[in-house]
Protein backbone atom coordinates (compact mmCIF):
# COMPACT_ATOMS: atom_id res chain seq x y z
CA UNK A 1 0.00 0.00 0.00
CA UNK A 2 0.85 3.51 -0.95
CA UNK A 3 -0.34 7.14 -0.21
CA UNK A 4 -0.42 6.79 4.24
CA UNK A 5 -2.25 3.17 3.38
CA UNK A 6 -4.69 4.25 1.63
CA UNK A 7 -4.34 3.48 -2.19
CA UNK A 8 -2.91 0.33 -3.20
CA UNK A 9 0.95 0.16 -4.73
CA UNK A 10 0.98 1.18 -8.53
CA UNK A 11 1.45 -2.35 -10.28
CA UNK A 12 3.20 -0.98 -12.76
CA UNK A 13 6.30 -0.62 -10.55
CA UNK A 14 6.42 -4.40 -10.30
CA UNK A 15 7.06 -4.73 -13.69
CA UNK A 16 10.80 -2.64 -13.30
CA UNK A 17 12.80 -5.81 -13.45
CA UNK A 18 11.03 -8.09 -16.36
CA UNK A 19 11.24 -4.77 -18.34
CA UNK A 20 14.59 -4.40 -17.93
CA UNK A 21 15.43 -7.86 -18.46
CA UNK A 22 13.49 -7.58 -21.82
CA UNK A 23 15.15 -4.98 -23.02
CA UNK A 24 18.75 -6.70 -22.65
CA UNK A 25 17.49 -8.53 -25.79
CA UNK A 26 19.49 -8.47 -28.68
CA UNK A 27 16.93 -7.02 -30.64
CA UNK A 28 15.28 -4.70 -28.24
CA UNK A 29 12.08 -5.15 -25.96
CA UNK A 30 8.56 -5.48 -27.67
CA UNK A 31 7.00 -3.81 -24.93
CA UNK A 32 3.21 -5.62 -24.80
CA UNK A 33 1.92 -4.65 -20.86
CA UNK A 34 0.81 -1.26 -21.36
CA UNK A 35 -2.12 -0.32 -24.07
CA UNK A 36 -1.22 3.04 -25.17
CA UNK A 37 -1.07 4.25 -28.94
CA UNK A 38 1.80 4.12 -31.15
CA UNK A 39 -0.06 5.42 -34.04
CA UNK A 40 -0.19 8.93 -35.36
CA UNK A 41 -3.05 11.15 -34.32
CA UNK A 42 -5.20 11.43 -37.15
CA UNK A 43 -4.10 14.92 -39.08
CA UNK A 44 -7.88 16.60 -38.94
CA UNK A 45 -7.35 16.49 -35.08
CA UNK A 46 -3.83 17.63 -34.90
CA UNK A 47 -5.61 20.48 -37.33
CA UNK A 48 -8.64 21.12 -35.26
CA UNK A 49 -6.26 21.82 -32.05
CA UNK A 50 -3.95 24.15 -33.43
CA UNK A 51 -7.07 26.17 -35.21
CA UNK A 52 -8.18 26.21 -31.39
CA UNK A 53 -4.57 27.00 -30.35
CA UNK A 54 -5.56 30.77 -29.12
CA UNK A 55 -7.00 30.44 -26.00
CA UNK A 56 -6.53 32.90 -23.61
CA UNK A 57 -9.37 32.53 -21.57
CA UNK A 58 -10.56 29.99 -18.79
CA UNK A 59 -12.83 27.24 -20.18
CA UNK A 60 -15.53 26.05 -18.78
CA UNK A 61 -16.16 22.60 -16.89
CA UNK A 62 -19.31 21.83 -18.62
CA UNK A 63 -17.48 22.13 -22.03
CA UNK A 64 -18.62 24.30 -25.32
CA UNK A 65 -21.59 22.96 -27.05
CA UNK A 66 -19.94 22.04 -29.79
CA UNK A 67 -18.30 18.89 -27.68
CA UNK A 68 -21.13 18.26 -26.02
CA UNK A 69 -23.49 17.35 -29.11
CA UNK A 70 -20.37 15.70 -31.04
CA UNK A 71 -20.32 13.32 -28.21
CA UNK A 72 -24.07 13.29 -28.33
CA UNK A 73 -24.49 12.85 -32.22
CA UNK A 74 -21.27 10.04 -31.81
CA UNK A 75 -23.87 8.16 -29.20
CA UNK A 76 -26.79 8.12 -31.55
CA UNK A 77 -25.00 6.89 -34.13
CA UNK A 78 -24.42 3.85 -31.82
CA UNK A 79 -27.98 3.60 -31.16
CA UNK A 80 -27.51 6.27 -28.23
CA UNK A 81 -30.77 8.75 -28.85
CA UNK A 82 -32.95 11.06 -26.57
CA UNK A 83 -29.95 12.46 -24.87
CA UNK A 84 -29.46 16.42 -24.12
CA UNK A 85 -26.48 18.63 -23.63
CA UNK A 86 -27.31 18.60 -20.02
CA UNK A 87 -26.61 15.06 -20.47
CA UNK A 88 -22.69 14.84 -21.48
CA UNK A 89 -19.74 16.51 -19.65
CA UNK A 90 -16.43 16.42 -21.04
CA UNK A 91 -13.42 15.22 -18.48
CA UNK A 92 -9.80 15.20 -18.48
CA UNK A 93 -9.57 11.48 -19.81
CA UNK A 94 -11.46 8.31 -18.46
CA UNK A 95 -8.86 7.49 -15.51
CA UNK A 96 -9.24 10.69 -14.05
CA UNK A 97 -12.89 10.43 -13.74
CA UNK A 98 -13.19 6.74 -13.07
CA UNK A 99 -10.51 8.01 -9.61
CA UNK A 100 -12.64 10.53 -8.80
CA UNK A 101 -16.31 9.67 -9.73
CA UNK A 102 -16.92 7.96 -5.72
CA UNK A 103 -15.36 10.99 -4.04
CA UNK A 104 -17.32 13.59 -6.40
CA UNK A 105 -20.70 11.69 -5.55
CA UNK A 106 -20.18 11.76 -1.85
CA UNK A 107 -19.23 8.00 -1.47
CA UNK A 108 -17.51 7.64 1.71
CA UNK A 109 -16.61 5.06 4.52
CA UNK A 110 -19.34 2.86 5.05
CA UNK A 111 -20.55 2.55 1.66
CA UNK A 112 -20.08 -0.43 -0.77
CA UNK A 113 -18.77 -0.35 -4.37
CA UNK A 114 -19.14 -3.10 -6.97
CA UNK A 115 -16.51 -4.12 -9.61
CA UNK A 116 -15.90 -6.79 -11.95
CA UNK A 117 -14.40 -9.63 -10.56
CA UNK A 118 -11.53 -9.64 -12.95
CA UNK A 119 -11.06 -5.15 -13.37
CA UNK A 120 -8.75 -2.59 -14.45
CA UNK A 121 -7.30 -1.26 -11.17
CA UNK A 122 -8.79 2.29 -10.92
CA UNK A 123 -12.27 0.81 -9.94
CA UNK A 124 -10.76 0.16 -6.57
CA UNK A 125 -8.27 3.17 -6.62
CA UNK A 126 -11.56 5.06 -6.65
CA UNK A 127 -12.91 3.02 -4.43
CA UNK A 128 -10.03 2.97 -1.60
CA UNK A 129 -9.95 6.81 -2.01
CA UNK A 130 -13.21 7.30 -1.13
CA UNK A 131 -12.70 5.05 2.17
CA UNK A 132 -15.71 3.06 0.51
CA UNK A 133 -15.29 -0.48 0.52
CA UNK A 134 -15.17 -2.64 -2.87
CA UNK A 135 -16.34 -6.04 -3.85
CA UNK A 136 -15.17 -7.64 -7.42
CA UNK A 137 -17.89 -9.97 -8.45
CA UNK A 138 -19.13 -10.90 -11.51
CA UNK A 139 -22.39 -12.30 -9.86
CA UNK A 140 -25.26 -9.90 -8.62
CA UNK A 141 -26.21 -12.26 -5.75
CA UNK A 142 -23.23 -12.99 -4.48
CA UNK A 143 -23.71 -8.49 -3.34
CA UNK A 144 -26.73 -10.03 -1.03
CA UNK A 145 -29.24 -7.85 0.93
CA UNK A 146 -26.76 -4.55 1.18
CA UNK A 147 -27.06 -2.03 -1.77
CA UNK A 148 -24.08 -0.91 -3.44
CA UNK A 149 -24.02 3.02 -3.63
CA UNK A 150 -22.43 2.46 -7.50
CA UNK A 151 -21.68 -0.55 -9.48
CA UNK A 152 -19.06 -0.43 -12.51
CA UNK A 153 -19.76 -2.64 -15.46
CA UNK A 154 -16.46 -2.74 -18.09
CA UNK A 155 -17.68 -4.12 -21.64
CA UNK A 156 -15.52 -4.40 -23.61
CA UNK A 157 -13.57 -5.44 -21.02
CA UNK A 158 -10.10 -4.28 -19.99
CA UNK A 159 -8.46 -6.58 -19.46
CA UNK A 160 -9.96 -9.14 -20.82
CA UNK A 161 -11.55 -8.44 -23.80
CA UNK A 162 -15.33 -10.02 -22.92
CA UNK A 163 -18.27 -8.11 -24.30
CA UNK A 164 -21.53 -8.40 -21.58
CA UNK A 165 -24.98 -9.90 -24.00
CA UNK A 166 -27.48 -7.52 -24.15
CA UNK A 167 -29.55 -9.35 -21.78
CA UNK A 168 -26.83 -9.47 -18.91
CA UNK A 169 -26.65 -5.54 -19.24
CA UNK A 170 -30.57 -5.09 -19.08
CA UNK A 171 -30.80 -7.53 -16.11
CA UNK A 172 -28.07 -5.27 -14.69
CA UNK A 173 -29.83 -2.03 -15.01
CA UNK A 174 -32.59 -3.55 -13.62
CA UNK A 175 -31.34 -4.55 -10.69
CA UNK A 176 -29.42 -1.12 -10.00
CA UNK A 177 -32.24 0.92 -10.22
CA UNK A 178 -34.51 -1.36 -8.26
CA UNK A 179 -32.17 -1.00 -5.37
CA UNK A 180 -31.20 2.83 -5.96
CA UNK A 181 -27.97 1.79 -7.07
CA UNK A 182 -25.90 4.25 -9.71
CA UNK A 183 -24.36 2.22 -12.34
CA UNK A 184 -21.62 3.54 -14.54
CA UNK A 185 -20.31 1.62 -17.87
CA UNK A 186 -17.12 2.09 -18.68
CA UNK A 187 -16.98 1.39 -22.63
CA UNK A 188 -13.78 2.84 -23.79
CA UNK A 189 -13.57 -0.10 -25.83
CA UNK A 190 -16.46 -0.02 -27.57
CA UNK A 191 -15.54 0.67 -31.25
CA UNK A 192 -12.90 -2.17 -30.51
CA UNK A 193 -14.86 -5.07 -31.44
CA UNK A 194 -13.56 -8.16 -33.13
CA UNK A 195 -16.43 -10.77 -33.03
CA UNK A 196 -20.01 -10.09 -32.39
CA UNK A 197 -21.09 -7.02 -31.27
CA UNK A 198 -20.82 -4.52 -28.15
CA UNK A 199 -23.54 -2.27 -27.32
CA UNK A 200 -23.24 0.76 -24.88
CA UNK A 201 -25.48 0.32 -21.75
CA UNK A 202 -27.59 3.86 -22.42
CA UNK A 203 -28.90 1.75 -25.62
CA UNK A 204 -32.83 2.08 -25.40
CA UNK A 205 -32.72 -1.88 -25.62
CA UNK A 206 -30.73 -1.73 -22.49
CA UNK A 207 -32.07 1.39 -21.05
CA UNK A 208 -35.21 1.07 -21.97
CA UNK A 209 -35.23 4.18 -23.05
CA UNK A 210 -34.28 6.10 -20.06
CA UNK A 211 -30.92 6.90 -18.53
CA UNK A 212 -32.10 7.68 -15.28
CA UNK A 213 -29.56 5.74 -12.52
CA UNK A 214 -26.58 5.44 -15.27
CA UNK A 215 -23.52 6.53 -16.95
CA UNK A 216 -21.74 5.66 -19.53
CA UNK A 217 -17.99 6.62 -19.89
CA UNK A 218 -16.26 6.57 -23.01
CA UNK A 219 -12.65 7.48 -24.10
CA UNK A 220 -11.18 8.66 -26.72
CA UNK A 221 -7.74 7.90 -25.90
CA UNK A 222 -7.90 4.26 -28.05
CA UNK A 223 -10.02 4.97 -30.80
CA UNK A 224 -8.34 7.68 -31.91
CA UNK A 225 -4.80 8.08 -30.80
CA UNK A 226 -5.40 10.94 -28.50
CA UNK A 227 -4.13 9.13 -25.30
CA UNK A 228 -2.10 12.52 -24.80
CA UNK A 229 -4.72 14.69 -25.37
CA UNK A 230 -6.68 13.65 -22.80
CA UNK A 231 -10.16 13.22 -23.96
CA UNK A 232 -13.25 11.56 -22.82
CA UNK A 233 -16.45 12.47 -21.97
CA UNK A 234 -19.38 10.73 -19.80
CA UNK A 235 -23.30 10.44 -20.45
CA UNK A 236 -26.30 9.52 -19.16
CA UNK A 237 -28.61 10.62 -16.19
CA UNK A 238 -28.42 14.17 -16.21
CA UNK A 239 -29.15 14.75 -12.46
CA UNK A 240 -25.93 12.56 -11.84
CA UNK A 241 -24.01 14.73 -14.62
CA UNK A 242 -25.04 17.99 -12.71
CA UNK A 243 -23.72 16.59 -9.21
CA UNK A 244 -20.91 15.77 -11.50
CA UNK A 245 -20.27 19.36 -12.36
CA UNK A 246 -20.95 21.09 -9.53
CA UNK A 247 -18.20 19.37 -8.04
CA UNK A 248 -15.53 19.80 -11.06
CA UNK A 249 -16.56 23.24 -11.21
CA UNK A 250 -15.74 24.14 -7.30
CA UNK A 251 -12.02 21.77 -8.59
CA UNK A 252 -11.28 23.69 -11.64
CA UNK A 253 -11.45 20.17 -13.54
CA UNK A 254 -12.14 21.73 -17.06
CA UNK A 255 -10.60 19.88 -20.79
CA UNK A 256 -8.04 22.94 -21.96
CA UNK A 257 -10.03 24.57 -24.90
CA UNK A 258 -8.37 23.13 -27.70
CA UNK A 259 -8.74 20.25 -26.76
CA UNK A 260 -12.18 20.81 -26.54
CA UNK A 261 -11.91 20.84 -29.92
CA UNK A 262 -9.97 18.54 -31.21
CA UNK A 263 -12.40 16.33 -29.35
CA UNK A 264 -15.34 17.54 -31.15
CA UNK A 265 -13.56 16.49 -34.30
CA UNK A 266 -12.19 13.22 -33.39
CA UNK A 267 -15.90 12.70 -32.56
CA UNK A 268 -17.50 13.33 -35.97
CA UNK A 269 -15.00 11.69 -38.50
CA UNK A 270 -15.93 8.01 -38.20
CA UNK A 271 -13.36 7.17 -41.27
CA UNK A 272 -10.19 7.74 -39.09
CA UNK A 273 -11.49 4.93 -36.75
CA UNK A 274 -12.59 2.61 -38.98
CA UNK A 275 -8.64 3.29 -40.54
CA UNK A 276 -7.26 2.77 -37.17
CA UNK A 277 -9.27 -0.53 -36.23
CA UNK A 278 -8.16 -2.54 -39.55
CA UNK A 279 -4.31 -1.78 -38.09
CA UNK A 280 -4.93 -3.05 -34.70
CA UNK A 281 -7.04 -6.26 -36.47
CA UNK A 282 -3.88 -7.00 -38.86
CA UNK A 283 -1.82 -6.77 -35.83
CA UNK A 284 -3.98 -9.07 -33.41
CA UNK A 285 -4.35 -11.48 -36.34
CA UNK A 286 -0.87 -11.85 -36.48
CA UNK A 287 -0.45 -11.98 -32.29
CA UNK A 288 -3.15 -14.60 -31.28
CA UNK A 289 -1.48 -17.47 -33.58
CA UNK A 290 1.80 -16.44 -32.21
CA UNK A 291 0.92 -16.75 -28.67
CA UNK A 292 -1.13 -19.78 -29.30
CA UNK A 293 2.14 -21.30 -31.15
CA UNK A 294 3.46 -21.04 -28.15
CA UNK A 295 1.53 -23.00 -26.06
CA UNK A 296 -0.85 -20.16 -24.90
CA UNK A 297 -4.54 -20.26 -25.01
CA UNK A 298 -6.51 -16.94 -25.48
CA UNK A 299 -9.66 -16.52 -23.66
CA UNK A 300 -12.57 -13.92 -24.44
CA UNK A 301 -10.40 -11.27 -25.98
CA UNK A 302 -13.30 -10.79 -28.69
CA UNK A 303 -12.78 -6.87 -28.00
CA UNK A 304 -10.56 -4.29 -26.60
CA UNK A 305 -7.41 -3.85 -27.32
CA UNK A 306 -5.75 -6.81 -25.50
CA UNK A 307 -5.20 -11.14 -25.59
CA UNK A 308 -6.11 -12.08 -22.34
CA UNK A 309 -3.88 -15.48 -22.47
CA UNK A 310 -2.79 -18.42 -19.99
CA UNK A 311 -0.64 -21.56 -20.10
CA UNK A 312 -2.36 -22.72 -17.10
CA UNK A 313 0.67 -21.04 -15.30
CA UNK A 314 1.07 -18.65 -12.52
CA UNK A 315 1.16 -15.30 -14.16
CA UNK A 316 4.52 -14.14 -13.16
CA UNK A 317 6.16 -17.14 -14.82
CA UNK A 318 4.73 -16.41 -18.04
CA UNK A 319 5.93 -12.65 -17.76
CA UNK A 320 9.35 -14.03 -17.07
CA UNK A 321 9.48 -16.26 -19.48
CA UNK A 322 8.29 -14.02 -22.31
CA UNK A 323 10.53 -11.22 -20.69
CA UNK A 324 13.59 -13.83 -21.68
CA UNK A 325 12.47 -13.30 -25.35
CA UNK A 326 12.44 -9.88 -25.04
CA UNK A 327 8.51 -9.30 -24.74
CA UNK A 328 6.57 -7.53 -21.94
CA UNK A 329 3.49 -7.91 -20.92
CA UNK A 330 0.97 -7.45 -17.83
CA UNK A 331 0.62 -10.15 -15.22
CA UNK A 332 -3.09 -10.68 -14.48
CA UNK A 333 -2.57 -10.67 -11.04
CA UNK A 334 -2.66 -7.23 -11.34
CA UNK A 335 -6.47 -6.98 -12.56
CA UNK A 336 -7.75 -9.12 -9.20
CA UNK A 337 -6.60 -12.69 -8.05
CA UNK A 338 -9.17 -14.18 -10.55
CA UNK A 339 -6.76 -12.90 -12.79
CA UNK A 340 -3.76 -14.62 -11.51
CA UNK A 341 -3.10 -17.51 -14.21
CA UNK A 342 -3.55 -14.98 -17.50
CA UNK A 343 -1.22 -12.33 -18.91
CA UNK A 344 -2.16 -9.33 -20.77
CA UNK A 345 -0.88 -8.86 -24.11
CA UNK A 346 -1.72 -5.48 -25.92
CA UNK A 347 -2.45 -5.02 -29.34
CA UNK A 348 -0.61 -1.24 -29.36
CA UNK A 349 3.21 -1.63 -30.46
CA UNK A 350 4.14 -0.87 -34.51
CA UNK A 351 4.02 -3.27 -36.90
CA UNK A 352 7.97 -3.46 -36.89
CA UNK A 353 7.52 -4.52 -33.04
CA UNK A 354 4.82 -7.18 -33.55
CA UNK A 355 6.55 -8.64 -36.12
CA UNK A 356 9.54 -8.94 -33.99
CA UNK A 357 6.94 -10.43 -30.72
CA UNK A 358 5.95 -13.11 -33.49
CA UNK A 359 9.25 -14.06 -34.71
CA UNK A 360 10.19 -14.89 -31.45
CA UNK A 361 7.07 -16.95 -29.86
CA UNK A 362 7.38 -18.84 -32.90
CA UNK A 363 11.06 -19.55 -33.21
CA UNK A 364 11.24 -22.65 -31.26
Amino acid sequence: MTVSGRLPDFPWDHLTQYADRARSHVDGIVDLSVGTPVDPTPVLVRDALAAAADAPGYPTTIGTPAVRQAAIDWLARRGVTGLGLDAVLPVIGSKELIASMAVHLGIGPGDLVVQPEVAYPTYEVGAALAGARVLATDSLTAVGPEVPRLLWLNSPSNPTGRVLPPDHLRKVVEWCRDRGTLLVSDECYLESVWEGEAVSVLHPDISGGSPDGVLAVHSLSKRSNLAGYRCAFVAGDPSVIAELLAVRKNLGLMVPAPQQAAMAAALADDEHVAAQHATYAARRSLLRPALEAAGFRIDHSEASLYLWATRGDDCWRSVDELAGLGILVAPGSFYGAAGRRHVRVALTATDERVAAAVSRLTAG
